[in-house]
């Protein structure tokens, strides 16, 4: 008789009490499915008094997750804790060690010590899976794990972070602000209180980096990851965008190209019939190009108590059927580590917004110092409304350039600067014509 699989679970949140839930209401179809019964044994939360939407089982309280991470009767270590050090690091090595196997949602974690813990998982042929870390309820990892292992992959693109898909999906739709679309998501609660991680890109590349090692059998690096925000985008540019057949959205991206593993996150605009243009809302999506597939895209909720607990189910019923596959596809020896590839020879077109000083000789003089830099422009508009700087009116003006490099198009904006016609460092994006 199979023995049964025994299950603790650090972190009682939103995740975690989901987690739990599922597991007490779903006990006879996952024994169905993976030929194991599943129990929870222990459980780990810093306040044992909450109210919590389940009911408490027969289970062992532990006081801390690295108690529970080694207690003798835990097959299963589900970390649901957060944070990129402390307790979840310590608890998952501890776990690892002593031959647990490990289920995590925490892509900081994995972003910053993810090698070596697959390491550690692959030493004690244990589990160390990750499906609930990038795109909650998306199954992505499994697909480029397994679903693409005979693929070779050239690029893959996606909306990763559900708050900042909600800002700029309602700053289009409804004309919000910046200030007041990030104050909205914070209402209904898909904005922390300090919503820095998300809008300020971190958050997607800590995803991306998991999905590049996935994707092209790279150690995880995410200090190779260009980042920027979207804190700096008005309704100036959303209605630029929108005007010249775009949607503004935050991408990561990792691409193979001559120089290397090429990996970014900033605010793109991409045309109305790609794919990715379409997810609005918190919704996530994940467009990957593969040489026998052409290009793939996964569409579903990113985040959420339900879709991300759905994804740590997942890995449980894996584990349980006695799927242990490398974390990151392959051994954790055989990651190399990735050429980087610098921004400054990013390739592509761009978008470029400035305020013009309103007089004789500013728009030629631009004109002039975009060509002194071999940059051809695809079109030249000048929006409504108008800006006072220095006593002098200035006027919005939106350059569309033809495929050029990073660095030719910053040296050039540093020539235009330098002649004194902008009021303000202009604002850039780049275009991806998906």
């Amino acid at each position: 008789m199979v023995e049964k699989l025994r299950i603790g679970i650090a972190g009682l949140g939103t995740v975690g009490s989901e987690v739990v839930t599922m597991l007490q209401m779903r006990a006879g179809q996952l024994s169905g499915q993976s030929g194991r019964q599943i129990e929870i044994v222990g459980v780990c939360a810093r306040d044992r008094t909450r109210m919590r939407p389940f009911t408490p089982g027969p289970w062992t309280w532990y006081d801390t997750p690295e108690a529970l991470a080694v207690a003798p009767d835990v097959d299963i270590f589900v970390e649901l804790i957060g944070g990129e050090d402390g307790p979840a690091l310590n608890a998952v090595t501890l776990a690892l060690q002593h031959g647990r196997h490990v289920v995590t949602a925490n892509k900081a974690l994995l972003a910053r010590h993810g090698l070596e813990l697959a390491r550690l998982a692959e030493a004690g042929k244990v589990a160390l899976a990750f499906e609930a870390a990038v795109a909650g309820g998306v199954p992505v990892i499994k697909m480029l794990r397994e679903g693409l292992a005979g693929s070779q992959i050239n690029r893959i693109s996606g909306i990763l972070n559900g708050t900042c898909n909600y800002i700029l999906s309602k700053m289009e739709t409804e004309g919000l602000s910046f200030a007041d679309g990030l104050a909205e998501a914070q209402r209904l609660g898909y904005a922390e209180a300090d919503p820095t991680f998300d809008i300020g890109g971190f958050d997607t590349a800590h995803k991306l980096a998991l999905l590049t090692s996935l994707a092209f059998g790279t150690a995880v690096d995410r200090d190779a990851i260009h980042i920027e925000g979207i804190e700096s985008i008005t309704l100036a540019d959303i209605r630029a965008a929108a005007a010249l057949g775009f949607r503004v959205k935050l991408l990561g991206v990792a691409e193979r190209n001559e120089h290397g593993i090429e990996q970014r996150v900033h605010p793109t605009m991409i045309t109305h019939a790609a794919p990715l243009s379409q997810v609005m809302g918190v919704t996530n999506a994940v467009s990957i190009d593969a040489d026998a597939h052409q290009r793939l895209t996964l569409i579903g909720p990113g985040a959420g108590g339900k879709a991300t607990a759905a994804a740590v189910m997942a890995d449980i019923t894996d584990i349980a059927r006695g799927n242990v596959p490398h974390p990151f596809a392959v051994p954790a020896t055989s990651l190399t580590p990735g050429e980087r590839v610098p921004m400054q020879a990013h390739r592509g077109g761009y978008y470029i917004r400035m305020f013009v000083e309103d007089r004789p000789g500013a728009f030629a003089t631009i004109a002039t110092r975009m060509a002194e830099h071999g940059i051809s422009l695809e079109s030249i508009m000048q929006r409504s409304g108008t800006e006072h700087f220095l006593g002098a009116t200035c006027v919005p003006v939106v350059l569309i350039t033809h495929a050029t490099t990073e660095k030719l198009v910053r040296d050039a904006l540093d020539a235009v600067l330098a002649d004194g016609y902008v009021s303000e460092r202009p604002q850039i994006f780049r275009i991806e014509r998906e």
